[in-house]
């Protein structure tokens, strides 16, 4: 059976952490860490420090926001716009509220939408009901040539920063569904090439069997992304 044509990716998602010293060392043991240079990589800081992170980190690594905003200026405060996002040189942001991606995408940015049941909407057999509707949402923001700038981040709920982590056979299933959703309702190319990620309680003891899974196509990791262990991450495809 071929391949599909998609580059594993790890994205790490900072959230509120970090100073510059803090950085310094990330992007130290980022640098020494021999990443595999088939993964692509994609750090998340503080919106404060994303054109320090630009400016310091290795080119090879490109660099997220944490969010953006739905239009390009105006009486917004404390709000973050695509446009500004590219004018520091940050390629990438990472969205939760599914109404902005149509905005980033226009502007530039490649994006990575979160989708992700919680813990009663599993328990309950909602699952694939609570996907397939945030699903929707993204890909009805999204032009047929954009698919390409996308990476969908299925992240349960329940599992982000609890410790508790998807089984592979759970996370696999899971993507399989939801690329059999973009194959009925999008294309077959889309469905094809468009990646998946897994995020919720990635660590460097489990990548590895994830990774192993078919249609998991890396992974959006938070706290050890602040971490060496991260490295481990990065490689769990070697």
């Amino acid at each position: 059976m071929l391949s599909a044509p998609r580059n594993f990716f790890v994205g790490g998602n900072w959230k509120l952490n970090g100073n510059k010293q803090e950085i310094g060392k990330i992007i130290n043991f980022l640098t020494a860490g021999n990443l595999d240079p088939s993964t692509e990589v994609v750090c998340a800081p503080p919106t404060i420090y994303l054109e320090y992170v630009r400016k310091t980190l290795p080119s090879s690594v490109c660099v997220a926001a944490q969010n953006c905003y739905k239009v390009p200026k105006g009486a917004f405060t404390g709000e973050t716009s695509p446009a500004m996002i590219k004018d520091v040189g940050v390629e990438w942001a990472i969205i939760a509220n599914w109404a902005k991606v149509g905005h980033a995408l226009e502007a530039g940015l490649k994006v990575i939408p979160c989708i992700g049941e919680k813990l009663e909407e599993r328990e309950s057999g909602k699952t694939e009901e609570v996907v397939f509707c945030q699903l929707k949402a993204i890909a009805d923001n999204i032009k047929p040539d954009q698919w390409q700038n996308v990476v969908i981040a299925y992240e349960p709920v329940w599992a982000i920063g609890t410790g508790k982590t998807a089984s592979p056979a759970q996370a696999q299933e899971i993507h399989v569904k939801l690329r059999k959703w973009l194959n009925d309702n999008v294309s077959a190319d889309v469905a094809w090439k468009t990646r998946i990620i897994y995020g919720g309680s990635v660590t460097a003891d489990n990548c590895r069997e994830l990774a192993r899974e078919r249609d998991i196509d890396g992974f959006l990791v938070g706290g050890v992304s602040l971490k060496p262990d991260f490295v481990q991450i990065v490689n769990a495809r070697q």
